[in-house]
């Protein structure tokens, strides 16, 4: 499914999650995004890695997928507080693995016109954290020994 032309200022949101069975343990991610009437949905196994790791990996997914699609204006959601205050700036980034996400997370978001990060419970955002669920269990189904 195509996005929308690049003539229209296009707002979007983009709802993202992680997820890891034991922490560290398999791993993936989940996006959904809205842009008008259309909705686009993506999710990964990303193996054996830490639920942060998860989170900012769905996030740079999310971000790539919007700019595919020629979003321009964007709202962000999560159900992560660290990673919203991480990303407004309120709270540092002091781990070495998080820190290459996080600069390629903001490298990202420059992109578009107008970036707007917001917390959300987590049942607003649902449908990403079952996409990363069901992409971490799916890694765990393909470790496991007959």
């Amino acid at each position: 499914m195509r996005g929308p032309t690049r003539s229209q200022t296009v707002r979007c949101e983009l709802y993202f999650d992680g997820a890891s069975i034991g922490n560290p343990g398999p791993a993936g991610y989940g996006y959904v995004i809205r842009c008008g009437e259309s909705v686009y949905k993506g999710s990964g196994y990303i193996g054996e890695t830490t639920n942060n790791v998860a989170e900012y990996t769905g996030l740079t997914e999310g971000l790539r997928r919007c700019l595919e699609l020629g979003c321009r204006e964007l709202v962000i959601f999560s159900d992560s507080e660290l990673v919203v205050r991480q990303l407004r700036g309120e709270y540092r980034v002091r781990s070495k693995r998080i820190l290459p996400l996080y600069r390629a997370a903001l490298e990202l978001m420059e992109r578009f016109g107008s970036v707007e990060v917001q917390h959300v419970r987590r049942e607003a955002n649902a449908e990403a954290d079952r996409l990363a669920r069901k992409a971490a269990e799916s890694g765990v189904v393909a470790h496991r020994k007959p």
